[in-house]
């Protein structure tokens, strides 16, 4: 079926290979060491990649150490109010300096004491005043390219990649009713997946699977699939209520957003942001699935949920969120399973990739965008 010849959503938007003769991608793109050091240096370290809420670093002092396809990052925020991110590795012989989050009024790195300031100069080197020719001024942490979109910290490790704006193309604008910026973080968590970054996120834009797989909890779902302009794709999953709670007897547990589009009122879009971010938008939260490639079949799935400022503030919030927890919770380790199970697949000698579905119609332009910024000499 062709697009909506108005630019909205259809049923599918097929592009690339015809429906018919479309496949999925050859077992090595999941299970090559060779085809993962190729997405590493085309890919991941070329694009933006979303890693925290700002609010998630309220106070002067806060920090938080994450894992990332470039390596551990320090995200910090200085005595200014400043936001920063950095290589967690300290300059003088690469030990990782912080773990975890918390609170700091300086970085001291646990090996050999040398110590920086949040904003990453390095203040004290204890031993080396005796070394010819050492400043403290040259060897402050390094900086990680960072910028922010409504409240949503991206990182991005080349200096000279198109600005987040231009990645983002038309996105802000089919997400604007739902206000990012007025949202705080209530929730997140982390899983340990044995399974290639690329198989969280396709699974994440089909709907195909949702009868079979969630049968238990979100059961079967209908999507529409939107054309977009940028590096990112778009479905959203029909339903005039938030999908977001798995309770519905009494309704959604929280009130809708204020002010949402005709557009986001008929469902929940999931996006991907190109290459590694989800973020899902039901009519009244929004929920991130994000994943940190580690090695060709291991991967950190960062989970988090945003809710209205207003929401926040409802004297029943905690009990009435637990039902948006569980859901996010249970539904994410259902899909962990089935695609490590998938994972596992993969690697059997006989295995050809079928047809594809036009379910599988964002699937599919996906595959085409990870194909198109490799070198085809090398990956065959």
């Amino acid at each position: 079926m062709p697009p909506d010849q108005t630019g909205g959503p259809a049923p599918f938007l097929w592009s690339g290979s015809a429906l018919g003769t479309a496949t999925g991608l050859p077992a090595r793109f999941y299970i090559s060491p060779k085809v993962f050091a190729l997405e590493r240096e085309h890919i991941l370290l070329r694009n933006w990649f979303f890693v925290a809420r700002t609010e998630e670093l309220p106070h002067p002092g806060d920090y938080r150490a994450i894992e990332t396809a470039g390596g551990p990052v320090l995200l910090t925020r200085d005595e200014t109010g400043e936001l920063h991110a950095f290589a967690n590795t300290c300059r003088h012989r690469g030990s990782i300096l912080l773990e975890g989050c918390g609170n700091r009024r300086s970085v001291v790195c646990p090996y050999h004491a040398w110590t920086y300031r949040l904003d990453g100069r390095l203040r004290a080197a204890p031993g080396m005043q005796a070394v010819p020719g050492f400043v403290l001024d040259e060897y402050g942490l390094l900086p990680v390219r960072k910028a922010v979109w409504e409240g949503c910290l991206f990182l991005n490790f080349d200096d000279a990649a198109p600005d987040l704006a231009i990645h983002l193309g038309d996105f802000p604008a089919l997400l604007a009713s739902h206000r990012f910026g007025d949202m705080i973080c209530t929730w997140r968590d982390e899983i340990d997946v044995a399974c290639n970054w690329k198989l969280l996120l396709e699974n994440a834009m089909e709907s195909y699977h949702t009868a079979f797989v969630h049968a238990a909890t979100v059961g079967a779902q209908t999507s529409v699939t939107f054309p977009t302009r940028g590096e990112w794709h778009a479905i959203q999953v029909q339903s005039r209520t938030s999908i977001a709670a798995l309770d519905q007897s009494g309704g959604p547990p929280f009130p809708p957003i204020v002010g949402l589009s005709d557009q986001a009122q008929q469902g929940a879009f999931f996006t991907v942001i190109e290459p590694m971010t989800q973020f899902a938008c039901a009519q009244d939260s929004m929920w991130w699935l994000v994943v940190r490639p580690v090695a060709v079949d291991r991967t950190v799935l960062s989970l988090g949920g945003c809710v209205p400022r207003d929401t926040v503030a409802l004297p029943d919030f905690a009990a009435r969120a637990q039902a948006y927890y569980d859901r996010w919770r249970r539904v994410a380790e259902e899909d962990v399973g089935i695609l490590e199970r998938q994972q596992r697949g993969l690697r059997s000698h006989k295995y050809r990739p079928g047809p594809l579905s036009s379910r599988d119609d964002v699937v599919h332009a996906m595959n085409d965008w990870i194909r198109a910024r490799l070198p085809a000499d090398e990956i065959g």
